[in-house]
């Protein structure tokens, strides 16, 4: 199947009132097992490919080459989207790459630099029939910072996305990155305000700190794409430690790593029932 435009998958999703996974890509195995748990769901899914990991990885070309793969040997949709970029010449790369969605953000700067930024990034994406996605009051939790009273402003969002032409918005609702107990309280009037407000798909970050329950009441309140990464770090990394712990001489890396991608694409298929409004 090729390699599926963002909107293709985030467009119909926000017009039918479901929720689109999107998983971040650390290493190979977790592109392997996002495509895997979202053929078991039979539902479309977004690879992410984060800065952070660039960074790891020292250039973007290895591992965003191999996901782009993977997305394209997949028998459902999958986009592949570069996640949390602050670099215009990333942004540039991936979309030279064949990306074909990029997150861009600038939620650090002043609201005026914010927009120009933004504006800049999405006349180039556009031209390249790239989808753009910013973000507007910070979410917290980036680097260790916590800011669980940052809250997007609905007014504000909506001059921001008429300004920009962005596609989508990351906004800031109570959920905050990197949280390893799934205990966020987010603020679902707020989220329905901001649907109302702007005319794109909002975006959850930090959705990892959010449980299945509220996950499913904030797609059904306006949210839309639904963005998960330290969840499925910490069932890759369970399924390592348990493998190690009732096999600690093993040194085959694919002894451990096997059951991690499996333990991830059982827990990719699940949260995409979820958020398709599959919750009990």
């Amino acid at each position: 199947m090729p390699l599926s435009p963002t909107d293709d998958i985030v467009g119909p999703a926000s017009r039918a009132g479901v929720g689109v996974g999107a998983f971040n890509v650390v290493q190979l195995e977790h592109a392997e097992a996002i495509v895997t748990g979202a053929e078991a769901a039979g539902r479309p899914v977004i690879l992410q490919i984060s800065e952070n990991t660039v960074r790891y990885h020292g250039s973007l070309p290895p591992i965003g080459h191999a996901t782009l793969a993977v997305a394209r040997a997949a028998r459902v949709p999958v986009a592949v989207h570069l996640d949390h970029a602050q670099s215009t010449d990333l942004v540039h790369e991936a979309v030279r790459l064949g990306f074909t969605s990029v997150m861009f953000d600038a939620s650090t700067l002043p609201y005026d630099k914010n927009l120009a930024a933004t504006r800049e990034v999405t006349d180039h994406c556009r031209a390249q029939g790239v989808w753009v996605e910013a973000e507007l009051g910070e979410v917290g939790g980036k680097d260790g910072a916590h800011a669980p009273g940052v809250r997007t402003d609905p007014a504000e969002a909506r001059d921001f996305v008429a300004a920009t032409g962005v596609d989508a918005l990351a906004v800031a609702v109570g959920s905050s990155h990197a949280m390893t107990t799934r205990d966020a309280v987010l603020d679902f009037a707020l989220i329905t305000e901001l649907r109302a407000s702007v005319g794109v798909a909002l975006v959850l970050h930090g959705s990892s700190g959010v449980s299945d329950a509220d996950l499913a009441h904030a797609v059904t309140a306006g949210m839309t794409k639904v963005n998960v990464s330290t969840h499925l770090n910490k069932e890759f990394t369970r399924a390592v430690r348990t493998h190690l712990g009732a096999h600690p001489e093993t040194v085959d890396p694919r002894k451990y790593l096997g059951p991690a991608r499996d333990a991830v694409a059982t827990e990719v298929a699940h949260l995409l029932t979820v958020l398709h409004g599959g919750l009990g």
